[in-house]
């Protein structure tokens, strides 16, 4: 499947901005200020996740639609398994790292709790998702929705979405009224451990799905031609886009007075139960699909718009995904998000070993671990990049000769 270079440069962005907010330095530091989560509660893992759905959901469908159902289902469960080694593999990296670095236990000891080889319940807690380290839980909720995907790309291409986005509104409300914890308390009870940790996870999988599943639907609806996405993103359609940036503008000052905590006490609470992170609240729920719609439309419609204005705003957005480097990191993001886990946890190694270091440190050691994100992509494209792929077949003329073939390869 031919690869669409503005979503690599979405993913590519969203990898950027993981690494320079996941980069913990004592003090804090400026450049994660930064930051477009500042202005709307949108943070790049929505839009990793997102897009991650999406994806699976155009390119799946597209298989089960070729090659069957089973051969779709065959090659997403393969997928899962390869996150799942990817999982378990980031994991014994940074045990054994911690095994031989000196201090990395304490220092590293608000991450990864007690959880060291000589504790099996742990590892097992680990192995089922039940305790994720930090950094470490986006690609455990990804192999778990992906062993529902192939279920739910063939609803889709039976015309049966709406079933997918019934089912997916349903687990979204009992994530916010916390219906999870009749599985959850038993089960943290049962894996509790040496540090009165139990059950650990930053992502609610039953809120979360949403923004995996939206993406899978509409991924599938695509890829099978059973949305018309010339009428909903046309120029001339400009109710999407002005609803969601009143969408946006609404959640504008909110964004800024919680961020600088300006928000009165008497309001605070009614406000925070709305707006659980973990559990993917109303409040980022509805942020995120407004900033998602104008978004789209710009990349989409702006260009063609009458005003020029708007096609200014179109065509700056659309030059920021077009950056190489960004399509760089998202044509190879699997490897490049488990690399910036090794990044961020040698950083805040680096920094619990040495005194705080001055703004203009923090901010070289920023960049440089952006620059570093590029190591896997560019491993794995070293053969297009320095030219050491193996050349193509020569075809060589051969004198015809009865029931031979015309012609051999030579490599």
């Amino acid at each position: 499947m031919k690869r669409f270079d503005i979503i690599d440069g979405m993913r590519g962005y969203f990898l950027v901005f993981m690494v320079l907010n996941h980069l913990i330095f004592a003090g804090g530091y400026l450049l994660v200020k930064i930051n477009h989560n500042q202005l709307a509660f949108v943070e790049d893992a929505q839009g990793f996740v997102f897009l991650s759905g999406l994806l699976i959901g155009m390119v799946y469908a597209k298989k089960m639609l070729k090659n069957g159902y089973a051969a779709g289902r065959t090659a997403i469960y393969n997928r899962a398994f390869e996150l799942y080694r990817y999982a378990m593999g980031v994991v014994l990296v940074v045990l054994v790292a911690q095994m031989l670095l000196p201090g990395a236990y304490s220092i590293w000891f608000n991450w990864l709790g007690y959880t060291t080889f000589d504790d099996p319940l742990r590892l097992a807690a680990i192995a089922t998702f039940l305790y994720q380290p930090t950094f470490m839980d986006i690609l455990p909720q990804y192999i778990v929705y992906m062993l529902f995907a192939p279920m739910l790309v063939k609803l889709v291409l039976e015309d049966k979405w709406h079933y997918v986005v019934a089912g997916s509104v349903i687990l979204w409300m009992a994530a916010q009224l916390g219906l999870q914890q009749i599985a959850t308390t038993p089960l943290n009870d049962m894996v509790m451990g040496a540090d009165d940790q139990g059950i650990r996870v930053s992502f609610n999988l039953l809120g979360w799905q949403v923004v995996f599943y939206s993406g899978l639907v509409l991924g599938a609806l695509t890829s099978s031609g059973k949305i018309k996405w010339s009428n909903i993103l046309s120029p001339d359609n400009t109710f999407i886009p002005k609803l969601a940036l009143l969408m946006v503008l609404f959640f504008l000052p909110l964004r800024l007075i919680t961020a600088h905590e300006l928000m009165p006490p008497h309001m605070i609470g009614k406000f925070a139960s709305m707006e659980i992170r973990a559990d993917f609240g109303p409040v980022y729920l509805l942020n995120f699909a407004a900033v998602a719609m104008l978004v789209t439309w710009l990349i989409v419609a702006g260009p063609k718009h009458k005003d020029e204005w708007v096609r200014r705003i179109a065509g700056a957005i659309t030059w920021v995904f077009s950056i190489k480097y960004l399509q760089l990191l998202g044509r190879h993001s699997l490897y490049v998000y488990v690399w910036h886990v090794a990044i961020v946890y040698f950083v805040y190694y680096f920094d619990g070993r040495t005194p705080e270091l001055d703004e203009f440190t923090k901010t070289a050691i920023a960049l440089v671990s952006i620059a570093l994100l590029s190591l896997p992509a560019l491993w794995r494209e070293r053969d297009k990049l320095f030219g050491t792929a193996e050349p193509a077949p020569v075809k060589v003329q051969q004198p015809a000769k009865p029931g031979a073939p015309q012609q051999m390869v030579i490599r």
